[in-house]
């Protein structure tokens, strides 16, 4: 028999009760000085307080009511719609109350747009803009929606459609070209771009349209304001000088399909993401032209005979008014016209940035709220302004980050709101210093932000997250053709680039894998339950062995658990296709006889 101390167990007792009190509390101080602001970092005198954690949409553009209440388009589908009302009832700054409407199907991955005008909510889906009437009675628009603008085209790359008023009747809105350089095959390295390109015809700009007028198309009621524009998520009409503003999203990858002119570094930070004042009859230049925001010039791009540095000699090709890093992803832009915060903040423009996708074997890049000061109407220099998205110091994949900034409002009170996209958070942000006291020393600490890895342009040598590391095989074919998009962990960016870890394409059929592979694939498609729309350029310039190693490699890793491909099986589908081919072409070939003897 063992004899037991009751007094010693009992201390023994008090005494893991005692650490572990400490613990919680060490634990509970540790979350709360982590979270101040939301986890955002500020300026001095700036605070941000969380207005919702997460919203089951996710979330993109929002916008404030006079009342408060904050409205807020999703990119998930909900049951119910993917629009979403926040009501503050208690006045704590936190959302009490959450409702959702809208359309009972899908309205894309690019739904974007959410904005308050002359007593209507705006919104737009990948295909749609419409707008509710709002009722100061009601939280959730009673009314149906009435369609102001209907894009008769397939829903493709680039379908984001902001919106922005010129407060004189006319609605803006963008339409993003479904090519990422207008290339004879897209996105195939070496491929030539299409001269002229037909793509600027009904795309790749900005056309304007009466707000008020129901159903109208852009080729029979919009008005071509501005082209050479591949893709827009920012954009907005300042009340300043009444003219219309945005920042563009930049071409991709220079690296992977033009290797003989850019190396992985310049593919990393060009082109520019260029800030553009847009008058009628703007021309941005793509798909002929980008900017480099490094030598301040408009460039020829390789797809028409550039190589890196012919510069532009077309005059009528606008130069931007500013250029920030390659890939940043701007996807929301701003006017500040408020009065809460500091002079300094007074009409100049914050954009939120929602990070890079395609920087490897750099880390990614962008997720920031960024501030360009306007003085006199000119923009100045650059400068971080929200700060702590990301939740660590070097992003090696776009999945690795907490939050990805997504859309700006202002609010009544002169407060700016904060959406992100990777759970729907939703920030405030206020300023309750003394504004007299706001100077450059407020800024000190957001200036030590800016050496960042995901903000400085990256150092071509000690920033190569792969300088040290040897691949061999299918992982270096791997890192070559498909790290760029697909990342080293191969998740992807949710949205473009899906992912190909434990898939069921990458896990299911060969022959649909080696045959995706080889063709390449453009629209709407499910992986693992998730709708995407995209574009993947066909590889059938590759040999058998290397996608062959390329499709093993990607099988065996990233959570899948498949067999190997051979290079027989590759060469057995490739053939196929080839067959297929010939017999499309011998029967268009015979329809354009029969015709022709028709009308002979």
């Amino acid at each position: 028999m063992i004899a037991i101390n009751t007094k010693t167990m009992q201390v023994k007792i008090l005494l893991q009760l005692f650490i572990f009190s400490i613990c919680l509390f060490l634990t509970s101080c540790s979350n709360f000085f982590s979270e101040k602001n939301g986890g955002l970092i500020l300026p001095d005198g700036f605070e941000a307080l969380v207005v919702v954690d997460s919203l089951p949409g996710r979330a993109r553009h929002l916008a404030v009511n006079e009342n408060g209440d904050i409205y807020v388009k999703g990119n998930r589908f909900v049951e119910g719609g993917m629009n979403f009302v926040l009501r503050d009832k208690n006045k704590d700054g936190r959302a009490d109350i959450i409702k959702n409407f809208g359309p009972t199907i899908s309205e894309g991955a690019y739904a974007t747009s959410m904005r308050i005008h002359n007593g209507y909510l705006y919104t737009s889906s990948e295909m749609l803009v419409y707008r509710y009437k709002l009722d100061p009675s009601s939280m959730v628009p009673m009314g149906q929606p009435e369609y102001i603008v209907i894009d008769s085209g397939m829903r493709r790359e680039h379908d984001g459609k902001p919106l922005a008023f010129d407060g004189k009747g006319h609605i803006f809105v963008p339409f993003g070209a479904p090519s990422d350089a207008c290339q004879e095959e897209n996105r195939l390295p070496g491929s030539p771009g299409i001269l002229p390109c037909p793509i600027l015809d009904s795309n790749a700009g900005v056309w304007m349209f009466d707000e008020n007028k129901l159903n109208q198309f852009r080729n029979v009621d919009g008005v071509k304001v501005a082209t050479g524009l591949r893709s827009l998520v920012a954009m907005t009409w300042n009340t300043q000088d009444n003219s219309l503003y945005c920042v563009g999203h930049g071409r991709d990858g220079l690296a992977n399909t033009w290797p003989q002119y850019y190396n992985a570094w310049q593919s990393a930070v060009l082109p520019s993401e260029a800030f553009y004042k847009l008058k009628p009859g703007a021309n941005a230049g793509w798909p002929y032209y980008y900017f480099d925001q490094m030598k301040g010039k408009v460039m020829l791009n390789p797809e028409y005979g550039g190589n890196g540095e012919i510069e532009n000699k077309d005059t009528s090709i606008d130069t931007p008014i500013l250029g920030f890093p390659g890939h940043f992803a701007p996807n929301d832009l701003l006017f500040y016209t408020g009065d809460q915060f500091p002079a300094r903040y007074k009409n100049g423009a914050f954009v939120a940035f929602h990070g890079s996708t395609i920087r490897a074997p750099y880390p990614q890049a962008g997720y920031i709220i960024a501030f360009v000061p306007f003085v006199n109407g000119k923009p100045q220099k650059w400068e971080v302004f929200a700060d702590g998205f990301t939740g660590t110091d070097t992003l090696v994949n776009t999945s690795d980050s907490k939050y990805r900034p997504m859309g700006l409002a202002q609010g009544p009170d002169g407060s700016l709101y904060i959406s992100e996209s990777e759970k729907g958070k939703i920030w405030k942000v206020k300023f309750n210093g003394k504004k007299e006291e706001f100077t450059e020393k407020s800024l000190a600490k957001m200036k030590e932000r800016e050496n960042k890895t995901y903000v400085k342009n990256p150092d071509i040598i000690l920033d190569n997250l792969e300088r040290n590391k040897v691949a061999i095989g299918g992982e270096k074919l791997y890192q070559i053709n498909c790290l760029v998009c697909h990342q080293k962990n191969g998740k992807g960016d949710g949205i473009r680039f899906p992912s190909i870890a434990s898939s069921d394409w990458v896990n299911g059929n060969k022959d649909t894998l080696i045959s995706v592979t080889l063709k390449g694939l453009e629209g709407p498609i499910k992986i693992n339950g998730q709708p995407f729309v995209g574009m993947m350029p066909k590889f059938s310039q590759l040999p058998d062995q290397d996608i062959a190693s390329i499709l093993s490699y990607i099988r065996s890793n990233f959570d899948n658990h498949s067999d190997a491909v051979s290079k027989t099986e590759v060469a057995i589908v490739r053939q196929r296709l080839r067959l297929i081919k010939i017999k499309q072409m011998q029967a268009q070939q015979l329809k354009e006889k029969k015709q022709f003897i028709l009308h002979k």
